[in-house]
């Protein structure tokens, strides 16, 4: 029944279940609900249920009051006890001074008394960068880069150096400036890019450590570098004749591969026939010279014997190379004409033909013509 109906107690009764007049300025349900949680802490910790209404405020307040510590405790808790991964270490401050670095595991703390810095110091970072810059014949290039890091002082990284990373790129701007600026547009352009990606990362760590940022570079990659674009039609065609230029420095290479050892093998050639026929006439001296020494004992062994042999042999070599033979005999006698039919009919090729001849074989007539001279030499020494 609604309180303001007719016939009901309006005078006594409020909607909310209190009386005019009364004690009682709040809502029941919420003083009731206190007092059922005040009686619950007052079980689970070993205290007495609330009686009065007085006494029930009183006790609510200090049962707030727990709740509340509790719940800041757990809180503080949980924010104070942390976990440590293997890849990750964490430096502690305890009054803002450095107190200790931390290894992975379960660990804890005491804020707002310490402070914690944790972070992943084996993982491999990046940060990349690009500018324009002179080069050291005065002209402007873009310059890609990317450099790759990773912390390996984390307690350096956290104190000594504020915004270590921005301090990273700073120090990146400096040294690629520096080397583009004393390196040759061809070379930053071309074949020249490791070793200034090389003299980067060195400048570069360099400048970390001074700062003692706690950073290590592990790689700097310098990518390909180009004109700005207002001037790159003008280096395109720079490239294009450097192109151009090297082709014709391969060609010409190729072909002087090509004609030098065959020239050098014509020359070496030549040498060597020389040489052949510089031995070949030194040996047929040296024979001869050799054969008239033994000719010469012979003929002071035998003179005449040698002389008729020597004689024979000239006739034997002559005859051999002739074709008509003329044999005189004494006087009232006629002369003797020897054809050899065998070399008059020969092949003009050279072959061989079958030898014949008149009257006997060219050894026959060697032999009459040595037995007529030997004949004719009797009888001159007779004669004498």
């Amino acid at each position: 029944m609604a309180w303001n109906e007719p016939g009901g107690n309006s005078n006594n009764q409020d909607p909310w279940g209190g009386r005019k007049g009364g004690g009682r300025q709040g809502p029941p349900d919420l003083d009731e609900a206190l007092r059922k949680l005040q009686d619950s802490l007052n079980g689970i910790f070993g205290g007495k249920k609330s009686s009065g209404s007085g006494n029930g405020s009183a006790a609510g307040g200090l049962g707030l009051i727990g709740i509340a510590l509790a719940v800041l405790a757990a809180l503080w808790l949980y924010s104070a006890v942390y976990v440590v991964d293997e890849q990750e270490q964490a430096v502690v401050l305890r009054f803002g001074k450095y107190y200790e670095t931390v290894g992975p595991g379960l660990n804890i703390y005491f804020p707002p008394i310490d402070r914690k810095f944790q972070e992943n110091v084996t993982r491999e970072r990046a940060y990349s960068a690009q500018g324009q810059m002179l080069t050291e014949d005065e002209n402007i290039i873009e310059v890609p880069l990317t450099v790759q890091y990773r912390i390996s002082n984390l307690q350096d990284f956290v104190l000594n150096v504020d915004q270590p990373e921005v301090s990273l790129q700073h120090a990146t701007d400096s040294a690629l400036r520096h080397v583009v600026g004393s390196t040759a547009m061809d070379q930053v352009l071309t074949e020249g890019r490791e070793l200034m990606a090389s003299e980067v990362k060195e400048r570069l760590q360099r400048f970390l450590d001074n700062y003692r940022t706690g950073i290590s570079v592990t790689q700097v990659n310098v990518q390909s570098a180009a004109a700005p674009r207002e001037v790159q039609e003008a280096f395109d065609d720079v490239i294009r004749a450097r192109e151009d230029e090297q082709r014709a420095k391969n060609q010409a290479e190729a072909y002087a591969n090509g004609v030098v050892p065959e020239a050098r093998g014509q020359a070496q050639r030549i040498i060597e026939d020389a040489n052949g026929y510089r031995d070949e006439v030194i040996a047929r001296a040296q024979g001869e010279a050799e054969r008239f020494s033994k000719l010469l004992t012979e003929y002071r062994k035998a003179p005449e014997v040698t002389r008729e042999r020597l004689y024979l042999e000239a006739m034997q070599e002559v005859f051999s190379n002739t074709s008509k033979v003329l044999v005189t005999g004494d006087k009232g006698q006629n002369n003797l004409l020897y054809l050899p039919l065998d070399k008059m009919v020969a092949p003009r090729d050279g072959t061989a033909a079958p030898r014949a001849a008149v009257g006997g074989s060219s050894s026959d007539l060697g032999a009459r013509i040595a037995n007529d001279l030997q004949s004719r030499d009797v009888r001159a020494r007779e004669g004498r």
